[in-house]
């Protein structure tokens, strides 16, 4: 399922991030690997802080999307 689905202080592990490669760059160079733990911080209007190895980082949804998770 899409990390937009997570609640707020849920704890997920990511599956695959998905998009154009750039994208795919983009978001694995902010900790968004496969097998990295995810928690939801907070969610305000649709974007998200999230916890990823060791750093908080603020995403729109339309990133969120991308993230697989479960």
């Amino acid at each position: 399922m899409p990390l937009t689905m997570i609640k707020t202080g849920e704890t997920v592990r990511v599956e695959r991030v998905g998009g154009r490669e750039d994208t795919k760059r983009f978001l694995n160079n902010l900790g968004f690997t496969d097998g990295a733990d995810v928690t939801v911080v907070n969610e305000i209007d649709g974007n998200m802080i999230v916890k990823v190895r060791d750093a908080r980082v603020a995403i729109n949804t339309d990133m969120a999307k991308k993230i697989m998770v479960s």
